[in-house]
């Protein structure tokens, strides 16, 4: 079965440890006390200790690195298909599937929405104390668009459903030429 606090958890740990130790990782995974905490609970008390631990940047880059990979096959093959059928920006996003994704392009930028949020984690969480889990999002489209683009990508959050948004928002952002 498919357990996504239990990957969230583990990912967490680990991406704390990456840039601490092990200790910190699970005060902030766990808590002090190792209190049973619904998922809801748990998200808004993991990001707050995080938050409290670390600096916004520090935040960002441990909660990018947290992705879970959930679906991303599927999702890669259609931008790799997308890609490939495509000469430039506006065509790639102009294709139904793209549409159906939620790609579009504004003012030749390129832009990721979604009417529903996307993290399984969050089912249980009707509001965000804080942007800091989002960025865990944001990591999953940087890794699944640079996959894609065959270069480097990043991506800036812009609205969250959780944050109280009416969408979610990603703007994305390559680095190189994608059509040489």
């Amino acid at each position: 079965m498919f357990d996504i606090r239990n990957i969230q958890e583990q990912v967490i740990f680990g991406a704390v440890n990456a840039v601490s130790n092990d200790e910190t990782a699970a005060k902030i995974v766990y808590g002090v006390n190792g209190q049973a905490e619904d998922n809801a609970t748990w998200v808004n008390a993991t990001m707050n200790r995080l938050e409290n631990r670390f600096d916004k940047s520090e935040v960002k880059q441990i909660r990018m690195s947290c992705q879970c990979g959930y679906g991303m096959d599927d999702k890669l093959a259609l931008l790799i298909e997308l890609v490939e059928s495509s000469s430039n920006l506006e065509e790639f996003a102009s294709h139904d599937k793209a549409k159906a994704a939620g790609l579009f392009v504004s003012n030749g930028e390129l832009y990721l929405q979604f009417m529903f949020c996307p993290c399984p984690m969050l089912a249980e969480v009707e509001k965000l104390e804080s942007a800091a889990w989002c960025h865990c999002t944001i990591g999953y489209s940087k890794v699944l668009f640079e996959k894609a683009f065959g270069c480097e990508v990043d991506v800036e959050l812009l609205k969250s459903i959780k944050m109280g948004d009416s969408i979610c928002l990603q703007k994305i952002i390559p680095h190189d030429s994608i059509w040489k």
